[in-house]
């Protein structure tokens, strides 16, 4: 579609980044007001503290344990001695130190260490406030580079709609999609023969090998039908039969396979992979790849496609698949494109590669990615300048969150 994806507006994402970075500086600016290192000790010994309440409350008080209570006094007044005088809440440590400096501790005392230790816990208070607000910011700071980066993906995606505004969609496309048609019919007629004729095993190592080039886009068959269909003789079956085999009852099957239920559990069991099997990882697609791309694809393939060719090698006599009028009435510059009967998947990726060095390639693609792109609806919107306000508006926001970003950054 023409429109942009709907994505959350650049206002709302830079106002939440701004106020991400204000939280963060606001809560740095409470700490530096009492000194990063002072805010520290006072959270560290609030925590200690606390600790030493809850472990020591019960035991330590009254006529409870004596150790206990020498040992609670000990940890306490040294906590409270390690403090620095000018540490965040320090004077209220020191109340405390001094209302538990005594021969013995009641609940009062622990409950006004308590009250007393409270103004510490703002220490406590102001480093988590930090910490949330740094997460916050980074988390604000990511959705602004998520939207930016969808933004020019949307950039991208109108100029390449504009550039397809000044396709004259009145030209012709025949010369180049007879070209892929004849390649792929030729493909697929192979592909579907090889399946039915061929031994399984053979389809099956040419699909392995194929998985190792990127380029040609086969998925990798599932190891334990490779296995099998390589160590089994029911391998030297072709693929369509081994599929009828495993719809078979078991009692059926051994009339026909030495190991039923091996067959039954590696073939069966990829009814779904088996199902989705097809030549299209071999064809070209419409429209197809921009000219270096597709040569250098149309290269990866060729060692495959003449391994498919090798079945029409007994059919040499035969009209092959896709052959056309131009093995017949073509003028002589176009002899060397004539389809090869008995190598007909080869001769036609001859033939679109070649074609692919033509000038007239690029203009037939454009062409017909214009035609693919666009229905007349959104080729009128491209026309009336529509998409060029579109990316107007596209580009002014990701300058915005760009500059934002810019701003907003923190050391």
């Amino acid at each position: 579609m023409v429109d942009p994806v709907p994505t959350q507006s650049p206002p709302a994402v830079i106002e939440e980044l701004r106020a991400a970075a204000d939280r963060v500086q606001a809560a740095e600016a409470a700490i530096a007001d009492h000194g990063e290192d002072s805010v520290e000790a006072a959270a560290d010994a609030y925590r200690n503290a606390t600790r030493l309440l809850d472990s020591y409350e019960d035991s330590a008080t009254g006529t409870g344990d004596f150790t206990a209570y020498l040992q609670f006094q000990t940890e306490i007044l040294a906590l409270v001695d390690s403090l620095s005088d000018d540490a965040f809440a320090a004077d209220a440590f020191q109340r405390v130190s001094d209302r538990l400096d005594k021969r013995r501790l009641n609940e009062a005392d622990f409950e006004f260490a308590r009250e007393q230790i409270e103004t510490a816990g703002e220490a406590v208070d102001m480093l988590e406030e930090r910490e949330d607000a740094i997460d916050a910011y980074r988390e604000a700071r990511n959705e602004a580079k998520t939207e930016r980066d969808e933004l020019r993906d949307e950039a991208d995606r109108l100029r390449d709609l504009q550039r397809l505004a000044d396709v004259d969609l009145a030209v012709s496309t025949d010369p180049l999609r007879e070209r892929v048609d004849d390649y792929n019919t030729a493909v697929r007629a192979a592909f579907e023969r090889f399946r039915k004729t061929r031994p399984a095993r053979d389809l099956f190592t040419l699909l392995d090998d194929a998985a190792d080039r990127p380029l040609v886009g086969v998925d990798r068959p599932p190891r334990d039908l490779v296995d099998y269909i390589a160590s089994k003789p029911a391998g030297t079956e072709p693929l369509a039969t081994l599929r009828e085999y495993a719809d078979y009852s078991p009692s059926k099957l051994e009339h026909y396979v030495d190991d039923p239920g091996a067959l039954r559990t590696s073939v069966a069991v990829h009814q779904t992979y088996l199902d989705r099997l097809d030549a299209d990882p071999f064809c070209v697609d419409w429209p197809p790849a921009e000219a270096a791309t597709l040569r250098a694809r149309l290269d990866e393939l060729a060692p495959f496609v003449r391994r498919l060719d090798s079945v029409f090698e007994a059919d040499s006599g035969a009209a092959a698949p896709g052959d056309d009028t131009d093995s017949v009435t073509a003028a002589p510059a176009d002899i060397a494109d004539a389809v090869d009967p008995s190598a007909p998947i080869e001769a036609a990726r001859r033939r679109l590669a070649r074609f692919s060095r033509r000038d007239e390639y690029e203009r037939l693609r454009e062409v017909a990615v214009a035609e693919h792109e666009l229905d007349d609806a959104e080729y009128e919107r491209v026309a009336s300048g529509a998409v060029a306000d579109d990316l107007e508006a596209v580009t002014d926001a990701i300058d915005t969150i760009e500059t934002a970003l810019a701003e907003t950054a923190l050391d």
